[in-house]
Formats: structure tokens, sequence, C-alpha cells
């Protein structure tokens, strides 16, 4: 799948398909009885029984000059991951981004909107025992304050195992670059902050030839979470603060024609609905 913005090209590089009862457990507000009163999710973001759709991917972003890969989901062979389905994987994200036109000699930026375990997997990949950059040839951003809070307080468990397995490698092999928010990785993008999913996590603007996209990250896990922008994710750093910028990002680009791509689900634009928002 891809979209055109202006003379960029944005493809969507699966890692994995989620969606289901794993998705209620992650937005518990959403019960499928809330989720049917709001039939315009159906049938791109809801199943019509009211289970959500959730994918795990890439934005794979094509300027003219440079190949972008945004977020790098779960990744292939990974351990000590919280999710059983997510251990271990032996998935195709690789011939999906050779499908798409892209090596991953190829590819000249990575961008982890903030460093999740299902944002990060792809940044490494195991050779002869020991991780190393997947995308050789690529400088990786990481959001300054996110990396900061992430090296400070990943200690134990999951989140100590995606710092050692796909992102301390980075930083090690000197391939990392720390960002800041109005940074512009390029002509064509600028990062925003958009905290609350996690302390330092940050968006991207795309703009090109006249045309706008956000790149939004997790500041929304399911596009429901704009028509009840109090519905917070379980793993929100602050549902508060998430549910706060969720509402200004809303304000700032619905009923415009810029185009919504969700860390999760596919782009839309967002139009204004009584006091919310929903995605058209």
């Amino acid at each position: 799948m891809k979209w055109k913005v202006g003379d960029l090209t944005i493809h969507k590089i699966v890692d994995l398909v989620g969606g289901g009862p794993g998705v209620r457990a992650l937005l518990p507000d959403a019960t499928a009885e809330e989720i049917i009163k709001l039939p315009w999710l159906v049938p791109t973001y809801a199943e019509p029984n009211g289970d959500l759709k959730l994918t795990v991917h890439s934005w794979l972003v094509q300027t003219p000059k440079l190949n972008i890969v945004v977020d790098t989901g779960v990744g292939n062979g990974k351990l000590n991951r919280s999710r059983p389905h997510w251990n271990d994987r032996k998935g195709d994200y690789l011939r999906r981004l050779e499908e798409a036109g892209c090596s991953v000699d190829s590819i000249g930026l990575v961008i982890c909107t903030h460093l999740h375990v299902d944002h990060v997997g792809w940044n490494t990949s195991l050779d002869t025992g020991k991780w190393v950059p997947t995308f050789p040839n690529a400088r990786y951003l990481f959001g300054a304050q996110e990396y900061r809070y992430w090296d400070k307080n990943s200690r134990s468990g999951e989140e100590a195992a995606v710092f050692e397995d796909s992102v301390y490698p980075i930083v090690s092999a000197g391939l990392a670059d720390l960002v800041e928010p109005e940074d512009c990785p390029c002509e064509e993008l600028r990062f925003i902050a958009t905290p609350g999913h996690t302390a330092g996590h940050m968006s991207l603007i795309v703009s090109s030839n006249g045309q706008n996209a956000l790149l939004a990250g997790d500041v929304a896990h399911n596009p429901c979470q704009f028509a009840r922008l109090d519905w917070s994710s379980v793993v929100d750093f602050s549902g508060e603060q998430a549910s706060l910028t969720r509402r200004e990002l809303a304000r700032k680009f619905a009923d415009t024609s810029t185009l919504v791509f969700g860390g999760h689900f596919d782009p839309g634009r967002l139009v204004s609905e009584g006091d919310a928002f929903k995605m058209i």
C-alpha cells in the first residue's frame, strides 16, 4: 500500500498484523458496544462486531533524494518480549521492504517516533550472534528526551531487553543522532513534540509541493481515540497528557487536507464531529 504526498511516496511496510481482543486489552474503554456506536470505523479501522484493527508497521518515505524508514516494528529474533508472539519472530518484513523498491543499503535515515518495543525492532538484526544495524548506511534519529528517559529507566525485563538488542547497538555503532522538536531531518520533514504516550514522543510533519501529512506515531493507536479523546492506552506514560496531545493535534489538523498516518493504522483525514473528531 502506498500514498502520494506532493513529490513524496509513502509506503506501508507491515511487520505483523494484530487486532481483536489484543487491542481491547490495550484500549480497555474501547468495548465492542462502544465501537459499534462509531460506524465510520468500519471497515478500515474496525470489524462490524466491534473488534478493532491494528498493524505493526513502518512508514517508508521516499523523497526525491532520500529513503527514510519511520518506526521499525518488532523485528526478528528478539527475545524477552512480554507478548509471546513477539518473541523470536521470523517474519518477512525485509522482503516487503524490497517489494516496495528499497534494499536495506538504500535507506538513508531511520526515525523512531519513540522507543517502545514495537517501534525499534528492525533497528537491528542478528549477525553471527551479535546485534548489528539493519540499515548500515542510515543515520538513526532518536528524540533526545526520549532516549535519555529510557537510558535511565530501562533496567529490567522487556525494557532492558529492548535497549540492549535494538537501541544500544545503534549508539555503539556510532549511527545514532539525538534530535529535538522543530529539528528538520530533511527539507520535507519536521519534528514536533507530542508527549503523553511516552515522555519524549515526537511526530513528524511532512510537506511537499503544497501537500501535507502528519506521521503521528502512537498519539493514537486507533482512530476511535479521536472520537473519544479521553480513551488512553494502558501503556501511555501519562494518559492525561496523551489525551491533551490528541485534542491539540486534532484541532490543528481537522478539516484540512492533511493526511494523518498512524503508528498502527492506515491514513485518513480528520474532520470535526461535534466536540470530537472522526477519520475519513
